[in-house]
């Protein structure tokens, strides 16, 4: 049995990959890992990770990341750190044999850093993208080249995932997951 770790931290891509997340916890031959993390673990956004499990689910691990103070690089750099340490310890727990991140988030990149040390293969959902004038596409771009397989939302940005020299073979036009 494949053992697919699924790493969410925010409510909006849960949301949107609650539905891949249902189809791998009922297959027979998958066992669904989930590890939650960044605003899912916060009482500031609400403690989200509650949501996941009142939708039926388990959460293998909770990897807490966020470092109180100002929001600025700083603390960002600093909840990064906090979130590789803690990747560290959940990947050797769980010992996936696949890591699925959807998006271009902070922690989506630290989860990304982990899985790629750790030579667990990466999934990444919605690669490609742009967000013009943010250090998003920096980091989105980042995670597609630690990944091994892309499903980008459209025909465009699958093209951009192929000229940032992935192989056509294992990028997937998937269309928006929502």
């Amino acid at each position: 049995m494949r053992k697919i770790c699924v790493v969410t931290g925010t409510r909006a891509e849960y949301g949107l990959m609650s539905r891949l997340m249902k189809m791998i916890q009922e297959s027979p031959v998958t066992q669904l890992q989930i590890i939650a993390t960044n605003m899912h673990l916060s009482l500031k956004y609400g403690c989200t990770y509650k949501e996941i499990e009142a939708d039926g689910f388990t959460i293998d691990k909770k990897v807490p990341m966020i470092v109180e103070g100002p929001d600025n690089t700083n603390t960002i750099l600093k909840s990064m750190s906090k979130a590789l340490d803690g990747f560290a310890d959940a990947f050797d727990e769980l010992k996936p044999d696949i890591v699925i991140v959807l998006g271009d988030r902070y922690e989506i990149l630290a989860v990304a850093t982990a899985a790629m040390i750790n030579r667990i293969p990466i999934v990444h959902i919605s690669g490609g993208d742009v967000t013009e004038g943010a250090f998003d596409d920096a980091i989105r771009h980042s995670i597609t080249k630690m990944s091994h397989l892309h499903f980008p939302t459209t025909e465009q940005y699958r093209k951009r995932v192929i000229q940032l020299g992935e192989h056509p073979e294992t990028v997937f036009n998937a269309g928006n997951l929502g």
